[in-house]
């Protein structure tokens, strides 16, 4: 089959031992990022499977209807970028392994990593000792201190391991469901949201963006943290309320962020207000980006595809489309 893969913009899938499971297709590899309709179209004219990074690229009803030789996307996790009922309209199969119960590890590591660098304002230290200053300031240690997490899904569980080695007290928020789950394990979540927010050191989000998440992160709650406190955000930029984290950096509430995602992206723009501020944390989202969770993530890709071209597929996200 005539397989296209998109935004793969190091070209690492080829250099991963998961790419010769492709060795039976004819494969397009895409480096670069495109969102202009008219430049995908013409690129994915002859494409039979779709393979997709996450949610780099939208595939909306528009592109599907003008790429009439589609018959698979295979892609990973969750599909907010995917307009699934367009899928199901114009006969092209969804292929996506929701791996319960195996978290992204390399997230969660990334997670810690800002937790670190925040705390112990690491980017300012390193950039003063490279400039000749010796130090910058005086960091916090995280042992005895309050890690708060917002989510109560399998990232946020195992960053709460992290914390509990590191000595930290862990607390927890999550929607209703998520809070009773978390009563039930025994471990402790906080006696309402406005504590949650006040009486923590770090707080780091781990919720899926749908609908029903957009925006839950408000001004509001910025507001009621310390001005000494950290937010982090691994997970997506759209669960924060438009403008508010920007809003609460410049009130000071919380102090410092460290975060992994924004609104549009890829962020090119070094003078974007929220990039620029000097009590933001920035990495481009590369949350699962390393060769270990590509080859992992993508070995279940690559399965998906080959599942399909031997008229057996799996992980079908709408499987009325599948005729035999």
């Amino acid at each position: 089959m005539k397989v296209h893969i998109l935004d793969d913009w190091f070209d690492t899938l080829r250099h991963l031992p998961c790419f010769a499971r492709l060795d039976a297709h004819e494969v397009t590899v895409w480096t670069d990022h495109a969102e202009d309709t008219e430049t995908l179209v013409e690129r994915l004219a002859d494409a039979e499977v779709l393979v997709l990074f996450r949610e780099r690229t939208q595939i909306t009803r528009t592109l599907l209807e003008r790429l009439p030789n589609l018959r698979l996307i295979s892609q990973r996790s969750v599909y907010p970028h995917v307009d699934a009922p367009a899928c199901t309209d114009h006969g092209v199969l969804l292929c996506s392994n929701m791996h319960a119960g195996t978290p992204s590890y390399a997230a969660a590591e990334l997670t810690w990593a800002l937790i670190m660098a925040g705390m112990r304002d690491l980017p300012r230290q390193m950039a003063s000792v490279k400039a000749g200053h010796w130090q910058a300031g005086v960091g916090k240690t995280l042992r005895g201190r309050r890690l708060g997490l917002y989510g109560y899904g399998r990232i946020a569980k195992a960053v709460a391991g992290y914390a509990e080695a590191f000595g930290m007290e862990v607390v927890w928020w999550s929607s209703e469901d998520g809070r009773a789950r978390a009563v039930e394990d025994g471990v402790q979540v906080a006696p309402s949201r406005e504590a949650f927010f006040a009486d923590c050191d770090v707080i780091s989000l781990h919720v899926r963006l749908k609908p029903a998440t957009r925006g839950i992160i408000t001004a509001q709650d910025f507001a009621s943290m310390r001005s000494g406190a950290l937010f982090v955000n691994t997970s997506r930029a759209g669960l924060i309320a438009p403008g508010a984290l920007l809003e609460a950096l410049n009130g000071g509430r919380p102090g410092k962020a460290a975060i992994d995602v924004f609104d549009g992206e890829p962020l090119t723009d070094p003078a974007d207000p929220l990039l620029a501020h000097p009590n933001l944390i920035a990495t481009p989202h590369i949350g699962f980006v390393t060769e270990d969770e590509y080859d992992l993530q993508f070995a279940d890709i690559f399965d998906q595809v080959n599942a399909f071209d031997q008229g057996a597929p799996i992980h079908m996200i709408n499987p009325e489309v599948w005729s035999g």
